[in-house]
């Protein structure tokens, strides 16, 4: 089975040398490929990963944007979409394998997040728990579908925010997702940036809001 690992960046510079040593047994794998997709970074991320002798692309601006693209560019069975502050576990394409073989044909992995606040285990068993429950994924769970299926679904939704929920809400008419219980650690960056509390309740609002209908370009406003 063959592998595409798609990474969107944007001014992600910082986190480039750990995030390219991380992945150095990825990308010696004659059956792993690796794309890192460009939404217009000024910092040197895409000249950075250019001298460093790896993929990058560009896409327009909008991770959902940079992820088709990167998708349309890979020659993988299977497409893994990783955010830069993401990491994988070990034997992390085995236990996929070991789904697709199963008869699954998308999925995702718990979710550890990486930082010093007391909340951030909580945090995470609470994240798994209601992906596990309702079978939706977030990008930060490192979400994994088949090719085709992904090219029949039509690939993410061109919107600003919760492209990763509207993939799921599709997938999720299909077949339930195969849950990975290894996990994935990203970066509570944004928690810690912003206030745990506040980021939490303002996550939860913006998903009971799209939920009801609020478009996502009036949440990506709220987001940002």
């Amino acid at each position: 089975m063959r592998f595409s690992i798609v990474v969107p960046l944007l001014n992600e510079r910082e986190q480039l040398p750990q995030l390219i040593e991380h992945l150095r047994s990825l990308l010696a794998r004659d059956n792993c490929e690796v794309i890192f997709v460009d939404g217009g970074s000024d910092d040197g991320s895409a000249e950075f990963l250019s001298t460093a002798g790896l993929t990058v692309i560009a896409a327009q601006r909008g991770r959902a944007r940079q992820m088709n693209a990167g998708a349309e560019a890979a020659g993988g069975d299977c497409l893994l979409f990783l955010h830069a502050d993401t990491r994988l576990p070990e034997n992390a394409l085995e236990n996929i394998e070991r789904a697709l073989l199963r008869g699954n044909c998308w999925g995702r992995f718990d979710v550890r997040i990486s930082g010093n606040s007391i909340w951030f285990p909580l945090i995470a068993t609470l994240i798994n728990w209601r992906s596990r429950i309702s079978g939706i994924a977030t990008g930060d769970q490192g979400i994994f579908v088949r090719r085709d299926l992904f090219e029949e679904l039509g690939g993410f939704a061109d919107q600003p925010l919760m492209e990763d929920i509207a993939l799921s809400g599709r997938l999720l008419e299909l077949a339930r997702p195969a849950c990975i219980r290894a996990r994935v650690t990203t970066s509570g960056r944004r928690w810690q940036k912003y206030g745990v509390l506040r980021t939490v309740l303002l996550m939860w609002r913006l998903r009971f809001d799209y939920w009801r209908g609020v478009s996502a370009e009036q949440l990506a406003r709220r987001y940002d």
